[in-house]
């Protein structure tokens, strides 16, 4: 039976003059009014009569067990631990005080403890279908606790949110899922939710190394440091013992030591030394995405300088792989892109920040890309004299008169059909550059991307043949000749 014989313990003086049956009928009055506060579901006032009804009755295992129903419903489980144990040892055939203990074991995430306590009611009440219920609920927490720890060693750690997340469903005061949880989600980049799940921990109790932990984690991977070392140290000194945050402490430190070490080499121009510690700093901590991110782009920014510009573009796409909003590494992976002629990419990058960030600048360094990537997709006339775009005007004419005589399809006219063919584009594409870079006013059109036709100049109607006789003197001004086989002089009149 749930209910014994009263014996008075801690009772206020008056009592002591009342029977046993007195103090009984007593206890019995405040658990009925226990019980009218609870059904109205004013769970603390039905909490202070179940105590009074105890405080008479200390031997009374319903008392305790009602207690225990209402401290579980203002979610004080491990207190209604407490109570639906002290339940059981006064009676160990209270049924509702074992389910209760189970209920609470499987709250608090302890499985194992649960299952025993569902066994036992079933021992006493074997077709119970709540505790059969139950006893699957604590089955499941125990397999989603095994898939979370081989996801954890995995580095599945989606899989270890989605069986927490599952766990929690039944263990929803298990503060252990609660902080696997919580670093798993750190651990995928999803900062706030992790900094709220460790919050509502330390909220309850602010001394709780594991969620102290997981805060100076999230902000490590925040790249704030300081303030996580901050939070390490306070992990530390509640549980010294601590091993993730003793190793999350020293990561942080040598991070942030090689990091500055780097930047102190770029500042002071020594860039192959930069390179270096910034590729040491990268294998300090994997997991540290927004860090990293950082750092590679750092890299990009030095290997640029060293000219080691396909590197800089690799480093640049693997910190926009970590981070896909990192304005700056776009930026600086389109310079890049610039600098080898890569137009494409280049405003495809450019036209990523603009989308993010619509300022002049940015919009500038779109404009002046997309000018570049029209510009290449023209015949480079610099090319086709083989010149620099620097070049002088003599050196514009010699170069002209060289690839001129070069070209002319009179020296070629022994040449096969496909040859002669070949000459004659190539002589027309070098009068053609000529007409262009020796023209200042076209010359300027040309070097701005702007289209050569608004000018008027119609390339489709070009004579090559004109500008070859205009440069040399004029008609009959010189001819071809030849003095043997694939030997050729010029006679000028």
């Amino acid at each position: 039976m749930a209910t014994e014989n009263c014996d008075a313990v801690n009772m206020d003086p008056d009592m002591d003059l009342l029977s046993d049956e007195e103090l009984e009928r007593e206890a019995e009055g405040f658990k009925e009014q226990g019980n009218a506060f609870y059904i109205k579901k004013d769970y603390a006032e039905a909490f202070n009569y179940y105590t009074k009804a105890i405080d008479m009755c200390p031997k009374n295992a319903s008392y305790y067990g009602n207690r225990a129903a209402t401290l579980m419903m203002l979610c004080r489980y491990r207190e209604a631990l407490e109570d639906s144990q002290q339940a059981v040892r006064l009676d160990n055939t209270f049924m509702k005080g074992h389910l209760r203990e189970g209920k609470c074991h499987l709250s608090l995430g302890n499985a194992m403890a649960a299952s025993r306590c569902f066994q036992r009611v079933l021992e006493l009440e074997p077709e119970n279908s709540q505790a059969q219920q139950e006893l699957r609920n604590a089955e499941s927490i125990l397999e989603y606790e095994r898939m979370a720890e081989i996801g954890f060693e995995k580095r599945d750690f989606r899989m270890v949110v989605f069986c927490m997340d599952r766990a929690l469903e039944s263990a929803s005061a298990c503060h252990r899922f609660k902080i696997l949880k919580a670093e798993c989600l750190a651990l995928l980049g999803r900062y706030p939710e992790a900094q709220s799940v460790a919050s509502d921990i330390l909220r309850m109790d602010s001394t709780n190394a594991d969620a102290l932990y997981v805060r100076g984690l999230c902000l490590y991977y925040e790249d704030c440091i300081d303030k996580a070392v901050q939070f390490f140290v306070q992990a530390l000194r509640m549980a010294p013992d601590h091993d993730k945050a003793r190793l999350a402490c020293r990561n942080a430190k040598a991070l942030k030591a090689k990091k500055e070490e780097g930047n102190k080499a770029f500042k002071e121009g020594n860039f192959e030394a930069a390179y270096e510690l910034y590729s040491e700093a990268l294998t300090i901590d994997p997991n540290n995405i927004k860090t990293n991110a950082k750092l590679y782009c750092n890299r990009a920014t030095v290997g640029s300088k060293l000219k080691k510009l396909e590197q800089a573009i690799e480093d640049c796409t693997k910190a926009i792989k970590l981070d896909e909003t990192y304005i700056k590494a776009y930026l600086r992976r389109a310079q890049c892109y610039m600098d080898t002629e890569q137009y494409e990419e280049a405003v495809r990058d450019y036209e990523k920040v603009y989308q993010t960030e619509k300022t002049k600048e940015h919009k500038h360094l779109l404009k002046n890309a997309q000018l570049e990537l029209k510009k290449s997709k023209r015949k480079d006339y610099y090319k086709v004299l083989g010149v620099d775009k620097n070049a002088t005007e003599d050196e514009i004419k010699k170069a002209y008169r060289k690839r001129a005589l070069l070209h002319h399809p009179d020296r070629h006219s022994s040449a096969s059909p496909e040859v002669q063919k070949e000459e004659e584009k190539k002589f027309k594409e070098v009068g053609e550059a000529f007409s262009v870079l020796s023209d200042p006013k076209k010359k300027s059109r040309y070097d701005s991307g702007q289209d050569l036709e608004d000018d008027g100049m119609n390339m489709g109607d070009f004579d090559a043949n004109n500008i070859f006789k205009a440069f040399f003197g004029g008609p009959g001004g010189f001819s071809f000749e030849a003095s043997g086989p694939g030997n050729f002089f010029f006679q000028f009149g």
